[in-house]
């Protein structure tokens, strides 16, 4: 059973035991004078009349403190369905917002469900933006006096809230790296098999030679594949071996060396820093560090039309460095944003494949920005193009 799981069932059958002790000890004075009704007034701290509800245990605020620490949203009601009280993450949701709306409506429905002494889940999706996903857990409370070979008196019930985004996007990126991955490794896997098959019928030497260089391009192919899957694998252990002090104008001139004959074949002109400026040094892998700009200038390059420039500009504050690679190519569009970094997540895939790239490059930046304590960012409108900022801590910073 996983950790995060069980923790959610501990929590929550720690919260139906109060919440059946609280909700049957007083249950009258709560539930018309203390409390409102889900579905004609919303939840807020406050009663109808505005007068603000009372804690969870009165003569113990620790309670009160611990429901509020928990990564979850807690409403109780009494039999009657009056929420009698609900924890800080559950009273966000009671702004107007047509998304937090929703949320209040599945609240409502588990709440009938549980009064009528069922326990039920509901997913909630909200596409935001930021899109999030929540799970209600709603289950009926019980009076723990009542004698325990009866079912005891009903005295309300519990929803929990849970915050299940991350767990979606997980499940949502493994599920994109199993099928873009045998997609990447078929493709050129394939073409070799008729690519060779071919070649061993053909007997006119323009047609061996034409077959040759497009199975050597396939082979290629294939292995940037697995040295860019390789690479991300060892950047996601987390670890630098040996940091040590770099100087990011090394950084980017190695980078820029990388990046140049992709640049000259399209006649892009790439702009850096003048030399004989004080070194900007930040600790850690020289490598990594290398290969994030080089992905970045890369992009830029194969994203950029035929004779534009692409810049790459250092900057320094008393706390961070930052390594801004800008281009004025085809851009990206605002919906890509949040998916970019994602592994072979591409936003044109057809000029992706025609210039021979991976969808992996970016992943291996923001893996590479996260092993150094950094971040990254991208501006860019469709069609101007695009900026992509690193941030660094400085050395001894």
């Amino acid at each position: 059973m996983p950790i995060a799981f069980a923790a959610v069932l501990v929590a929550a059958t720690i919260i139906a035991g109060l919440a059946g002790w609280w909700v049957g000890r007083r249950p009258h004075r709560l539930s018309h004078e203390r409390g409102m009704m889900m579905a004609t007034e919303p939840a807020g701290g406050t009663t109808a009349t505005g007068a603000a509800t009372e804690p969870l245990h009165a003569e113990d605020p620790r309670i009160d403190r611990a429901l509020d620490a928990l990564p979850l949203g807690v409403v109780v009601t009494d039999a009657d369905g009056f929420v009698v009280y609900q924890n800080q993450f559950a009273h966000q949701f009671d702004r107007a917002r047509h998304g937090d709306a929703l949320v209040r409506a599945g609240i409502d429905q588990v709440v009938t469900s549980a009064l009528r002494g069922s326990s039920e889940d509901r997913a909630v999706d909200l596409y935001g933006p930021p899109a999030r996903n929540l799970l209600l857990r709603a289950s009926p409370t019980y009076d723990p006096c009542d004698p325990p070979e009866g079912a005891g008196e009903l005295t309300g019930s519990v929803v929990l809230i849970e915050d299940v985004t991350a767990a979606h996007q997980l499940d949502r990126v493994r599920k994109d790296f199993v099928a873009n991955v045998s997609h990447e490794l078929r493709t050129p896997i394939g073409a070799i098999g008729v690519l060779a098959e071919t070649l061993r019928d053909a007997d006119e030497p323009e047609v061996v030679d034409r077959l040759a260089g497009r199975l050597h391009n396939e082979a290629l192919r294939l292995g940037n594949v697995i040295e860019d899957l390789l690479a991300l694998s060892r950047l996601e252990s987390g670890r630098i071996e040996d940091p040590q002090l770099v100087d990011l104008y090394d950084v980017i001139g190695l980078a820029v060396q990388r990046a140049e004959p992709g640049a000259e074949q399209r006649s892009i002109t790439i702009h850096i820093p003048p030399e004989g400026r004080d070194p900007v040094l930040v600790r850690g892998d020289q490598s990594q560090l290398v290969s994030a700009v080089s992905n970045l200038l890369d992009n830029a390059v194969k994203y950029s039309e035929v004779g534009d420039e692409v810049m790459v500009e250092v900057a320094e504050t008393i706390e961070e460095a930052t390594v801004a690679v800008v281009d004025h190519g085809v851009g990206i569009p605002a919906s890509a944003h949040q998916r970019i970094f994602e592994r072979f997540y591409r936003v044109d895939d057809a000029r992706s494949r025609a210039t021979g790239g991976t969808g992996l490059g970016l992943s291996i930046v923001r893996h590479v920005v996260i092993n150094h304590e950094g971040s990254i960012s991208v501006t860019s409108t469709e069609g101007q193009g695009s900026t992509f900022t690193i941030r660094l801590p400085l050395a001894g910073r």
